[in-house]
C-alpha cells in the first residue's frame, strides 16, 4: 500500500490553487480571508473541546458552525459545489434568539470587559477573529463579489459568539465587569 503524502510541492513558488483549479499568489486577498476563516474554525474547535457537561447542548451547534465555515471557505475558493444557504443563516439567527431568552435582564445594556471565565475569554477571542474575517470578506468583496449570505452569516456569527460568551459567564456565575467611564 503506497504512503499518502500531504506535501504536493505545488505551492513552493508562492502560489496556491482554488477549488476551481485557478492558481493565485498566496498573498491574494482570497487566501487571507480563507486563512483567517480557518483560524476562526480552529478557535471554535478549542471552545468546543473545552465545553464541559454544562454546555454539551451547545457543542453540537458549534460543530455545525464549523461545518458551515468549511462551506464558506469552499465557496470563497470558488468550488462549484459549495453554496451557503438561507437555512444556515436562519438557523444561526434562531440559536442567537434562543440564547437571548436565557440571559438575565439588562445584559445588553452594558459594555463588558472581555473575558470573565476562561471559556468566556476564549469566546471573546473567537468573536474578535470572526469580526476580522468579516472585515476581510468585506474588503475582498470590493474587488471580487462575495455572496451576501456569507457576509450575513459572519455578521450573525459574531453576534452569536458574544451571546454565547455572556451565557457561559452567566451559567458559571461570573459577575461581569462593565466598562465604566471615569
Amino acid at each position: 500500500m503506497p504512503k499518502i503524502i500531504i506535501t504536493t510541492k505545488t505551492g513552493d513558488k508562492g502560489d496556491s490553487g482554488l477549488a476551481n483549479g485557478q492558481r493565485l499568489g498566496k498573498d491574494d486577498p482570497v487566501f487571507e480571508v480563507i486563512g483567517t476563516l480557518d483560524e476562526l474554525n480552529s478557535w471554535l474547535g478549542l471552545v468546543a473541546a473545552t465545553f464541559g457537561e454544562t454546555f454539551q447542548n451547545y457543542k453540537s451547534h458549534l460543530y455545525q458552525t464549523q461545518d458551515t465555515l468549511f462551506y464558506i471557505g469552499a465557496e470563497l475558493a470558488r468550488s462549484p459545489k459549495a453554496k451557503l444557504t438561507d437555512k444556515a443563516v436562519k438557523d444561526l439567527e434562531a440559536q442567537a434568539e434562543a440564547l437571548q431568552t436565557l440571559l438575565e435582564d439588562n445584559w445588553h445594556t452594558k459594555f463588558l470587559l472581555p473575558g470573565g471565565t476562561e471559556l468566556g475569554a476564549m469566546l471573546d477571542i473567537t468573536r474578535t477573529v470572526c469580526r476580522r474575517v468579516e472585515r476581510l470578506a468585506v474588503a475582498y468583496h470590493r474587488q471580487t463579489p462575495v455572496s451576501a449570505k456569507i457576509l450575513e452569516y459572519l455578521n450573525r456569527l459574531s453576534d452569536y459568539l458574544y451571546l454565547l460568551r455572556c451565557f457561559v459567564n452567566q451559567q458559571e456565575q461570573y459577575l461581569e465587569k462593565p466598562f465604566e467611564v471615569k
